[in-house]
């Protein structure tokens, strides 16, 4: 017999959907699950055992439940077959239900490079060959994956995003409202950084091309590249966004100048392949401020995950994405007077603390 789930909620409306359909596609009594993760969505993730009587060649799988209520899959099929047809590593499915909000896929590991990294920090080389495939995937997605039909990273959609800094960063979980001469600053930022964000040439943006959603490649496994996941909502934009995502990453830190060296050598590639046209000065300034843009946003998804949805592991996370975000408005005049208010409304606050007065 099946196992079950492995959930600390004993009553789970989605557990009996579950086992039914896994009883049907993989055969009754041939499978037993467990907990592989949650992401910062209402999907899990569970990976399945498979009974030997499915075969050697699959011994697991992971199982997405997105309850459809609440999510979507189509977008997640849609963009994992694009990115396969481009040649890239997304998990092959081998069965889903839409309406049910279920999919069976392939089972990338858990070799993910965030773990790599951290086992290897202080290690530059290490560093470098570690990021190398995940940069060479970047590069194949942007130039072989059609993204023309994708919705568009419109000035609407950035403004939405940096909307949710002074919403959730600043009043919910700092509990300050901005004065009008503030306010004009903090608008002036947002202006600056989607101009920026829209002078760059549009190609297909995965939206959360980091550490956590990249898996390292396994030589047995067929394929040479890493493993790529929740991609669902990729978008046409900007050619910097999926690249700050991946080298200014929101779980762990390099030294500027090693980003630095990656950015430029990644836009010597960009240029030889005819991706853009501008110098390093201009593809650097769009690197910058496009990052800005991600990392405001990241402040205030960060406080929405804890206070809006309970996941409060974000919290920790926010000191380096508030370096980040100072790092880049003290290099420009633009955004100097916003980088030291933030920093003297920050400075001495315990930004991993919980605002007890909004919980």
């Amino acid at each position: 017999m099946n196992m079950g789930l492995a959930m600390p909620n004993p009553v789970d409306v989605r557990q009996t959907v579950i086992e039914q359909w896994l009883d049907k596609t993989l055969g009754q009594g041939l499978w037993h699950l467990e907990v592989a993760s949650a992401d910062a969505s209402f999907r899990r993730y569970f990976r399945v055992h498979c009974s030997p009587q499915q075969g050697a060649n699959i011994k697991h799988l992971i199982l997405m439940d997105a309850p459809p209520d609440r999510e979507d899959i189509k977008p997640w099929l849609a963009i994992a077959q694009r990115l396969r047809s481009a040649g890239l590593h997304t998990p092959e499915i081998h069965a889903s239900d839409e309406q049910l909000g279920l999919i069976l896929m392939e089972d990338l590991g858990n070799r993910w490079l965030l773990t790599a990294l951290r086992q290897v920090e202080g290690k530059p080389a290490q560093v470098d060959t570690l990021y190398r495939p995940s940069l060479d995937a970047l590069f194949q997605m942007q130039q072989d994956t059609p993204s023309d039909d994708l919705p568009s990273y419109s000035e609407a959609r950035l403004v939405a995003e940096l909307e949710l800094f002074p919403k959730w960063f600043l009043s919910t979980h700092l509990g300050y409202q901005p004065t009008c001469s503030e306010w004009d600053e903090i608008e002036s930022v947002f202006t600056v950084s989607i101009n920026q964000a829209l002078q760059q040439p549009k190609v297909f943006v995965h939206r959360d091309y980091h550490s956590r959603n990249i898996l390292l490649g396994d030589a047995n496994n067929g394929h040479g590249g890493p493993g790529i996941i929740d991609f669902q909502d990729a978008v046409h934009g900007p050619i910097t966004y999926d690249l700050v995502s991946l080298l200014k990453d929101c779980y762990i830190r390099w030294q500027p100048e090693q980003v630095q060296a990656w950015m430029s050598r990644y836009h010597q590639r960009c240029l030889q392949a005819g991706m853009v046209d501008c110098n390093l000065h201009t593809f650097r300034r769009w690197f910058d401020f496009m990052g800005l843009q991600r990392h405001l946003k990241v402040l205030g998804i960060f406080c929405r995950l804890w206070y809006r949805d309970g996941k409060s592991g974000y919290l920790n996370d926010l000191p380096l994405v508030l370096d980040y975000v100072l790092e880049v408005c003290s290099r420009y005049g633009a955004t100097l007077n916003f980088g030291r208010w933030l920093h003297e409304l920050t400075d001495g606050r315990d930004l991993t603390k919980v605002n007890e007065s909004a919980a």
